[in-house]
């Protein structure tokens, strides 16, 4: 076959897989207009956003049609899960479910306040929002709340619990901040009726809370503060129950050490003057994606970052046996010592146990977005 003919059926080729795409760019709208239909349907019925046994079994079935048709079953899942993150966005539009509620959001002005003051809003309940500047509405706002949130900063919380007016007996009280011992003991002090401690652990710049985390620590009377978890639920994300105590413990190693950590790296490469833009050049996707985590620490709030860290003395005991750890292992190497280091790593593989192929398979796929988009 000539060259010329070669490159004719090329062509031809490439027009057959134009319009195979146009008709996947008009199956995609047909999908996003039933995804519209079905969050309608879904808000006269009452059903949460997300339905993970929904969502797990339509996986399964597809992954299994996929083998059957001789395509890669990872990638019909992973085409999925970008489109039904599209659908949960169309899916949650204005829903009433609560209708008829009075909230309170102390710090409302913040990029978190602002988020669940939306949520709520959209929910039909009537949002107040009060800062600093209006703090003589509070007693009003506050007389007939079903709800008061607070959004406020780690540093005033405590002060600002403590300047709360009387809230009604079945008022919830709750706090947004990532430390719960200290705050949800002084909402216990200062509110006789339903209090819980709340740790969203995700941004403000969420477009929906479908398949976020959202940390519980009961303070008092869950029954009355039900409601509450039931609608975050109802937004599409779950809810994990932890004490107080040990959920401060858990983020000195899930926040505090990973952000001082990606910290020191960002003031390390400064200090250095490396010429990041060649290291995002030379990086390959596993290295993008630690440079993207240190540059996104950058892009946001010092004062949220400060405040977590600093917020717990006990932080900075950890912090130092950390120190104390990466100074032991990089004497080894001076020394020339690599056998401890094969031995230490074998060590920490067998902690990890089953979880670390877990994460492996769980970063490949953040790896191979990363490659497309970089």
């Amino acid at each position: 076959m000539k060259r010329e003919q070669i490159a004719e059926q090329l062509e031809k080729l490439r027009l057959q897989i134009d319009a195979t795409d146009s008709q996947l760019v008009h199956l995609l709208q047909q999908r996003q207009e039933l995804a519209a239909r079905i969050g309608a349907v879904k808000r006269q019925l009452g059903e949460p956003l997300y339905v993970p046994e929904r969502e797990a079994t339509m996986f399964m079935r597809r992954r299994e049609e996929a083998q059957q048709l001789g395509i890669s079953p990872d990638l019909i899942e992973d085409v999925l899960r970008r489109v039904i993150r599209d659908s949960y966005q169309q899916q949650q539009a204005a829903d009433v479910h609560l209708q008829g509620k009075q909230v309170v959001i102390i710090g409302g002005g913040g990029a978190m306040g602002q988020l669940f003051a939306k949520l709520f809003s959209n929910a039909g309940a009537k949002v107040h929002i009060i800062e600093p500047t209006d703090w003589a509405v509070a007693p009003t706002y506050c007389q007939h709340a079903d709800l008061v949130l607070l959004a406020v900063p780690l540093t005033v919380v405590e002060q600002v619990i403590l300047d709360l007016p009387v809230l009604p007996p079945s008022c919830i009280l709750a706090d947004l901040t990532s430390v719960k011992e200290l705050p949800l003991a002084a909402m216990l002090t200062q509110h006789s009726g339903p209090v819980v401690g709340l740790h969203p652990m995700f941004g403000p710049q969420q477009a929906t809370l479908a398949k976020q985390l959202v940390i519980a620590c009961h303070g008092r009377d869950e029954e009355g503060y039900r409601w509450l978890l039931q609608a975050i639920e109802h937004w599409g994300a779950r809810i994990k129950f932890i004490a107080a105590a040990e959920h401060d413990q858990a983020m000195s190693f899930v926040q505090v050490l990973r952000h001082l950590s990606s910290f020191v790296y960002g003031v390390h490469l400064a200090h250095e003057q490396v010429d990041v833009q060649q290291l995002v050049e030379l990086s390959s996707p596993i290295y993008h994606l630690e440079l993207m985590m240190v540059g996104r620490l950058f892009a946001q709030d010092a004062h949220l970052y400060a405040d977590i860290i600093a917020a717990n003395p006990s932080h900075f005991k950890m912090l130092r046996r950390y120190v104390s750890v990466f100074d032991k292992i990089l004497e080894e190497f001076e020394q020339g010592n690599k056998a401890d280091f094969i031995e230490r790593f074998n060590k920490v593989r067998q902690y990890f146990g089953e979880l670390a192929h877990k994460f492996l398979s769980e970063s490949q796929r953040l790896l191979d977005v990363t490659s497309d988009t970089k």
